[in-house]
């Protein structure tokens, strides 16, 4: 029996119901008040300038009440004003919503709160546990697919399967009944624990990179841990945390709002929850450094390849047009390379490689080039089942912030 377990668990290790790409965890930064005004580049260790002392004590001014933006009484005001009033446990989105801002030391802006509510809307229609139409019927299907690659009959795979789970039912049945990505999770890390158990060896990834009320990546909540303190006391895993709805809103939050963008329009922010952080700058990039170069490039917002998470041995299409213009820019293979490796940080827009380039791109154009486009990325995914992108996915969460911002007035 252990063997077959081993088996089964390989099986289902082919089952992720979606596919993601996976960004490097970025350290959270400090954000602005105003969401559509982009920062200012902060200088390290400037000192503010000297200026002479009075001859007089100055009188004591008068209280300065803190920005309405921190204020918690106007905040959570404002949030009830904006979140849709049907939305089942309306008291209880708000709480949550609430405590992440407040965590994550996020201004209270009827921007940033309708940029939230539109993305939860968007991606679970405001369902803490949001259910995936067919999931049995797809995991059977990639099921079959393993295991006809392994060369595994599907009568055996079927037998196997009605081994007894923890809960009385076998873990064929519980395929049957799937109905969420929580469920799949937690049938994946119970028959992982029940193969640890029998002392087999099990180093199997879990296939569910993705879950909660908005589609957070697993990977993502885990790196922001090491970063930022995370307000709840919990048991288990930081993985689990992202099937609740506190946590699943608190990463959430953390991965739309928690950094700096040099954005105008929200709607790249939306973008970039999509794609990764930054990638609407970086496609940007992409697209003026094709203007410059002749050559066409795939504007993806991967300035890199990646491997694992880490970038590749092997020269990215970017990279290889960059080489190309390397006079040009004043810049030898070493430095390009070395600024590259910012593209997942704010600071990759105040490097030397990114100014040279737009200055270049712009005088080439005679006129500035955009410095944010959307990612032509293609959605693939077993839920999927229309030829949809990165660009329809801003755009149609773009239409929800509205409408939400319509209640803020």
């Amino acid at each position: 029996m252990p063997l077959r377990f081993l088996i089964l668990l390989l099986l289902l290790s082919g089952c992720a119901t979606t596919v993601t790409p996976l960004s490097p965890p970025v350290a959270p930064e400090a954000i602005p008040a105003d969401p559509v005004a982009p920062p200012s580049p902060a200088v390290p260790g400037t000192m503010p300038p000297m200026v002479a002392a009075p001859t007089a004590p100055l009188p004591n001014p008068a209280p300065v009440p803190p920005p309405r933006w921190t204020d918690p009484r106007a905040g959570k005001a404002l949030l009830d004003q904006v979140l849709p009033r049907q939305i089942p446990d309306r008291a209880g989105w708000s709480a949550d919503i609430f405590k992440a801002f407040t965590a994550l030391k996020i201004p209270y802006t009827a921007e940033y709160f309708c940029a939230t509510s539109a993305v939860i809307e968007q991606e679970s229609l405001w369902k803490a546990d949001p259910p995936v139409p067919g999931l049995g019927k797809m995991v059977w299907k990639q099921i079959e697919a393993k295991a006809n690659a392994k060369h595994i009959p599907m009568p055996l795979v079927r037998a196997a399967l009605q081994i007894k789970s923890r809960n009385g039912l076998s873990y064929a049945k519980r395929i049957d009944t799937l109905r969420t990505e929580r469920q799949m999770n937690a049938l994946f890390e119970e028959m992982a624990a029940e193969a640890r158990a029998m002392g087999l060896p099990v180093s199997i990834p879990n296939p569910i990179r993705t879950g909660g009320p908005m589609q957070v990546s697993v990977a993502f909540a885990e790196g922001h841990t090491q970063a930022w303190p995370y307000p709840y006391a919990y048991e288990g895993s930081v993985r689990n945390e992202v099937f609740t709805r506190r946590g699943g809103v608190y990463f959430g939050i953390a991965i739309l709002l928690h950094y700096r963008a040099p954005y105008r329009d929200m709607r790249y922010r939306f973008a970039d929850y999509n794609a990764g952080r930054y990638a609407s700058r970086n496609a940007a990039f992409q697209a003026a450094l094709s203007r410059l170069s002749g050559r066409k490039l795939a504007l993806d917002g991967d300035l890199l390849r990646y491997e694992a998470g880490r970038p590749a041995r092997t020269r990215s299409e970017t990279q290889l047009a960059l080489a190309k213009l390397a006079t040009q820019l004043k810049l030898s293979q070493a430095e390009i390379d070395r600024d590259l490796r910012q593209e997942k940080a704010s600071e990759f827009d105040q490097s030397t490689l990114y100014q040279r380039l737009f200055t270049l791109a712009d005088a080439k154009a005679g006129k500035p080039m955009p410095r944010a486009v959307f990612p032509q990325i293609r959605l693939i995914s077993p839920k999927i089942t229309r030829k949809l992108t990165t660009e329809w996915f801003a755009k149609r969460v773009d239409g929800r912030y509205r409408a939400c911002l319509a209640r803020a007035q």
